[in-house]
């Protein structure tokens, strides 16, 4: 089955996402022009990114001194993609958007990330201009985030620093008011900054006019001294070329400059930088007293102290997108290895009498454990596809729905946020391994693509937050903020798929119903007990096996909301109870161990002295 047939059926079938069109915000919108965007969406990704997924990955961003190098398919891709009006698509009519519901817009954009994950990287623009939407002023929107929106400027989001990494209370990017008249800049607030940033996608590039750096910095306090931890931390809009209150470049480059680029394993097509701010390479306006540059001009957005609040806006829909693109790829890996296996001869099937040399061999798809490779790549993409559209929905509900149902989709997408982006990116990796294993010998080679799909998603469990970062959020804030109100909500909706399982009298539904509500009670009791323990050192040293268990949990819980709307004779929908059954058969086992070290808090990692390793 098609990503497209697939997508109809998760949008219109089990999401029913066509009712949205009765909400006012929506109101201009149908299936038919949410089938025009997904149609425009799909011939663009398959016309000018995938004939080049294997060209970006070896033809790698170079930078010759004064510009990055890019190939022009990325130039033509990054056009094409402007062009379709979907970097705007969930705005305002009025500023040039079509209002349409995120559930679409996060299908649409599917087929972008199954076709070349790394081509492009605009979630990165999309999410930049969100957060100016939201926290920035008036003529910081008009002048950022529209022009992002219209594909003029690009976006990045500057967070780690060579020395902290993910800990982001110990960066050492400073910024300070520029003269005394700081404040009346129109622009907002004007600070000098100067810093390193690490780890910058889409950092330095030619493919629009500007480039608009959102910078987390610590603004010193009046005996000089950084502020510790993330309280002093603060946002600031860093332009690569500075620009007037009609957002227009002056002719001025700001001092922002690329110290180098990061060669990775994956997602080679997106640039990755390490960006030094105000090192004088660019003398903007007066030298430092050090000799040095005086610093990159910078507009804070929100108040000081504010910056680490406002950036959440952008991480986590960057960790969402990220979700969605391991999805994409472990998709892709899957459509990958089941046409191969659909046409590859290999064997013969394993009689009452053993194997009969004379006969013809056979397509290795008709080999149990070729099925149990594919069954095992399909249950894991289409459930974390079901799941990220699941999450996209809830952000449309937030919007747009009445204020209780608001304050729920808000509680519900905080728990679900680190599943979102850290379950794919487990698992979907593991469907490509799966995708190389169908392949055999040839899996490993550059003649077939799937190697490139397993690169690709390895960077996905780092990208935008690792691992253990998300599961000590998971299990250190959101399953317990707020007094535990949303893992509340999420159970309550996990019940209620069971309830309407068993009201269907069907056996299977029923058997998986009983399974599922097996995993939250272990979920839920395994969450109360580890935290009876009290001390965050201890509890949060199993986050991750606690995630992997919530996770299955979860997918399992989306699983079974999926096969309720597959019931009937069709083929799509045998496969689609299949791999529910798959993982409920498969995977849903697996919880008990993860959820057992939790729940104990077992200490043998942090045990472990270091010179015993």
């Amino acid at each position: 089955m098609s990503l497209r047939a697939t997508l109809d059926f998760l949008l219109y079938d089990w999401l029913q996402v066509q009712a949205l069109s009765s909400r006012p915000r929506f109101a201009e919108h149908n299936r038919e022009t949410y089938d025009a965007v997904l149609d425009t969406c799909e011939r663009i990704a398959r016309d000018k990114f995938a004939p080049h997924n294997r060209t970006v990955d070896t033809q790698e961003p170079a930078f010759d001194g004064e510009r990055v190098i890019l190939p022009a398919a990325t130039h033509a891709a990054h056009e094409a993609y402007a062009a379709s009006g979907m970097l705007s698509a969930a705005q305002d009519e009025g500023i040039g958007g079509m209002q349409l519901p995120f559930t679409v817009e996060s299908a649409a954009n599917a087929f972008f990330a199954c076709a070349s994950v790394s081509i492009g990287a605009n979630m990165l623009t999309v999410g930049n201009a969100n957060l100016l939407m939201a926290h920035g002023t008036p003529l910081q929107r008009e002048v950022f985030a529209l022009n992002e929106f219209a594909g003029r400027f690009a976006g990045t989001m500057c967070l780690s620093e060579p020395q902290a990494g993910s800990s982001l209370s110990d960066i050492a990017t400073r910024a300070v008011p520029d003269g005394d008249d700081y404040a009346s800049d129109p622009l907002g607030p004007r600070y000098r900054l100067r810093g390193s940033k690490m780890w910058i996608s889409t950092g330095d590039h030619e493919l629009t006019e500007n480039i608009v750096h959102l910078v987390l910095a610590k603004v010193p306090a009046p005996d000089g001294q950084l502020i510790p931890g993330t309280r002093g931390i603060s946002l600031f809009i860093v332009p690569k070329h500075l620009v007037n209150v009609q957002g227009q470049l002056t002719g001025e480059r700001n001092d922002v400059a690329l110290a180098g680029l990061n060669h990775k394993c994956g997602w080679r097509g997106t640039v990755n930088t390490l960006l030094n701010f105000g090192e004088g390479r660019y003398l903007v306006r007066s030298p430092g007293l050090d000799g040095q540059g005086a610093g990159a001009i910078a507009y804070r957005v929100g108040a000081e102290g504010d910056g680490l609040r406002c950036m959440f806006h952008m991480m986590n829909e960057a960790r969402i997108s990220i979700g969605m693109a391991a999805t994409m790829l472990g998709l892709a890996g899957y459509y990958a290895s089941l046409a191969y296996a659909r046409q590859r001869p290999q064997g013969r099937p394993l009689g009452s009498a053993g194997k009969d040399a004379t006969r013809p061999q056979v397509p290795i798809i008709e080999h149990a454990d070729i099925k149990r490779m594919l069954l095992a790549q399909k249950s894991y993409g289409e459930g974390a596809l079901a799941l990220a559209l699941y999450g996209a929905r809830l952000v449309d509900e937030q919007r747009t729905g009445s204020p209780e149902q608001s304050t729920e989709a808000r509680l519900l997408l905080d728990v679900l946020t680190p599943i979102i982006k850290s379950w794919p990116s487990e698992w979907c990796l593991e469907a490509n391994s799966l995708a190389i294993q169908v392949h055999g010998g040839y899996g490993y080679t550059r003649d077939f693509p799937v190697e490139q799909y397993w690169r690709d998603n390895r960077l996905n469990m780092i990208h935008e937050g690792t691992h253990g970062i998300q599961a000590q959020d998971l299990l250190g804030r959101k399953v317990v903020m707020e007094e535990g109100e949303g893992l509340r909500i999420l159970v309550h909706r996990v019940q209620s798929t069971i309830g309407r399982a068993h009201a269907t009298g069907d056996e299977r539904l029923s058997s998986w119903a009983h399974e599922l509500s097996t995993a939250l009670d272990q979920v839920v009791q395994c969450t109360r007990q580890a935290w009876t323990h009290r001390e965050p050192a201890r509890v949060l040293a199993n986050a991750v096996p606690y995630m992997q268990g919530f996770g299955h949990m979860v997918v399992a819980w989306i699983w079974l909301d999926v096969a309720l709307a597959s019931r009937g004779g069709a083929v799509a929908n045998t496969g689609r109870m299949l791999a529910c059954q798959f993982f409920y058969r498969y995977e849903l086992p697996k919880i008990g161990a993860w959820l057992d070290v939790a729940a104990r808090a077992d200490s043998t990692c942090a045990d472990m002295p270091e010179e015993a390793f």
